[in-house]
């Protein structure tokens, strides 16, 4: 992919985002302000008459993608000159008119990733987008940034649960675009549990990888290297950035002193050298004017080294100048081969088909005539099978008919005799009943004449306790008139000492009085229990009826008379029975 196409990639997304009513349309004035930063970022000179010539205010309305092409093409791209300018600044700037309108992280801050990491993965799905517009990842190269990611983070990706998001998220043009592959990495589906830190921290590895062409650079410590320097011939400690031309070292991750660098070519070429001098693990980038010899950590690290150098020096002899950019079209000329293959399959599965069908109509045809010709002769002969059928069936069919009538006709006589015997238990159940009915009444009456006599006696008492308590009233009245005139007559005592004695004989009169009702009181106590107990008598016999009456309804068997019978005679009592008993309460 040329600086071109990478550089319209940007700007495509900064022309859309201007687009606000989606008509594929930029009003000048938008235009004219794109421009004018482009021409800043890109390190081109202002031409401002041409700028102001182009997008002069006219009566020509807003402008389209191809009608700012000509321009874009004349007056900026083709006075873009590689190198000569920060191609992060200018994604920043196409970043930032397209994400105010299009990116939308959670607003609650759950977002898995930041707003600069989201730009960095905006930059990483333009590298690997297809060239074709609207910009869009197929699933494969989804797969394989998303492997690259986790992988920096020594991780494993769920391929599984990937094909299952891709297959439901809807995907136009074969594959998902920008948004909707910052949405799936904003999910959490599949960097869940992990840390907002460690997701940067491997999204900046795969971006200085992939996007800045950084084919080594270990996460610390393990990028550091020991270098020995070529006039003081000591050892320093470094921090060590291998580009496809160059290798570069700092003082320290942060690469903000670059101590120097060494450029590659297909000259150079990198040795494993034995330890000495203290080092060990060493080995040297050997270029057309030094030598540099560098110790690594460990055996791994500097074999680490010595194949990412070398394939550096691979390149360049081949005259590339990014791995990436050459493994990304392997990889599409890989899945147009095997689009090529799965088309010449599907081609040669569907002409096999054809033949295959022809081959069954034709076999189908024969077998038609074979089975016309087969059915003639079982035509004949089930006809006459049939009519032999129809013979026997009817035969048959008689048979069974008169041994149904046989069984019907027993099933009747037996069903007969158990009707006969079920009609003479459901007579001497009715005579049982009638019996029980008229013991019951007989013990009804008793009761109901125990509780007369009941309400005699209670009468009796009610109007003695009455006449008791007049009594009462009555003496009470005296002793407060005795008391009354024992105060009056204090002073007269000897005056009246007559009319007290004969207050004491009355007193004494109304005394005895008092003493012949709490006789009368006891005796009619006396009767009211012998009531009661004669009413509790009856009660018990009720109740013994009762049960006696609840065994003999207890169904014997099936049959309607019995019905008829109970509901005649126990059913005609069952008011008296309710009567009986809202009186008993």
């Amino acid at each position: 992919m040329d600086l071109r196409a990478e550089l319209l990639k940007s700007i495509w997304y900064a022309f859309t985002a201007l687009d606000v009513e989606k008509s594929g349309k930029v009003s000048k004035s938008q235009l004219k302000v794109l421009s004018h930063n482009l021409y800043t970022v890109l390190c081109i000179p202002h031409d401002p008459v041409a700028l102001e010539e182009h997008f002069r205010d006219d009566d020509d309305g807003p402008v389209s993608s191809q009608g700012y092409m000509p321009y874009l093409n004349k007056y900026i791209l083709d006075k873009v000159e590689e190198g000569a300018f920060v191609k992060e600044n200018f994604d920043e700037l196409c970043w930032t008119l397209t994400a105010k309108k299009n990116y939308k992280p959670d607003r609650n801050g759950n977002s898995v990733v930041s707003h600069q990491d989201a730009f960095k993965l905006w930059c990483l799905f333009n590298f690997l987008s297809e060239d074709k517009y609207p910009l869009v990842m197929v699933p494969d190269e989804v797969e394989y940034l998303l492997k690259k990611i986790c992988t920096a983070m020594n991780v494993e990706l769920n391929s599984c649960e990937l094909d299952d998001y891709l297959s439901q998220e809807p995907q136009g043009q074969g594959g998902l675009t920008v948004w909707q592959f910052l949405d799936m990495v904003n999910s959490g589906r599949f960097l869940r549990g992990i840390e907002q830190e460690a997701v940067s921290m491997a999204i900046e590895e795969v971006y200085q990888e992939v996007i800045e062409d950084v084919l080594k650079q270990a996460r610390s410590p393990h990028g550091y290297l020991w270098k020995k320097g070529q006039l003081r011939r000591n050892w320093s400690e470094r921090w060590f950035t291998l580009k496809p031309s160059v290798l570069s070292y700092y003082m320290s991750e942060e690469r903000k002193e670059k101590k120097g660098s060494i450029t590659l070519d297909k000259h150079c070429c990198v040795e494993v050298l034995p330890d000495r001098d203290g080092k060990r693990c060493m080995f040297c980038v050997k270029t057309s004017s030094r030598t540099y010899e560098m110790s690594a950590s460990d055996t791994r690290q500097r074999q680490e080294w010595t194949l990412a150098i070398q394939t550096a020096i691979r390149l360049q002899a081949e005259g590339k100048k990014s791995l990436h950019k050459d493994l990304k079209q392997k990889r599409r000329e890989q899945r147009e081969q095997r689009e090529q293959r799965k088309a010449a399959k599907e081609e040669e599965t569907q002409r096999l088909k054809q033949l295959q069908e022809e081959k069954e109509r034709k076999l189908q045809e024969l077998e038609l005539l074979k089975e016309a010709q087969r059915q003639a002769e079982i035509l004949l002969q089930e006809e006459e099978q049939r009519r032999r059928q129809q013979h026997e069936e009817m035969q048959r069919t008689l048979e069974i008919q008169l041994r149904e009538a046989e069984q019907a006709r027993a099933s009747m006589q037996a069903e007969m005799v158990l009707k006969e015997a079920e009609a003479e238990r459901q007579r001497k159940r009715i005579l049982e009943l009638e019996d029980m009915q008229e013991r019951l009444q007989e013990a009804l009456q008793q009761e109901v004449k125990a509780r007369q006599d009941e309400e005699a006696v209670r009468y009796a008492q009610a109007r003695l306790l009455a006449e008791e308590e007049e009594k009462l009233k009555q003496l009470m009245k005296l002793k407060e008139e005795q008391e009354e005139y024992i105060i009056r007559t204090q002073r007269e005592k000897q005056v009246l000492k007559q009319e007290m004695e004969n207050k004491n004989k009355c007193l004494e009169e109304a005394q005895k009085q008092l003493e012949e009702v709490r006789v009368n009181r006891q005796r009619v106590d006396q009767d009211v229990m012998a009531a009661q107990r004669k009413l509790r008598q009856a009660s018990t016999n009720v109740k013994h009826w009762n049960v006696q009456m609840n065994r003999l309804m207890h169904p014997i068997g099936p049959g309607d008379k019995r019905t008829n019978v109970s509901g005649g005679g126990f059913a005609g009592y069952q008011p008296f029975l309710s009567q009986r008993d809202s009186s008993l309460k």
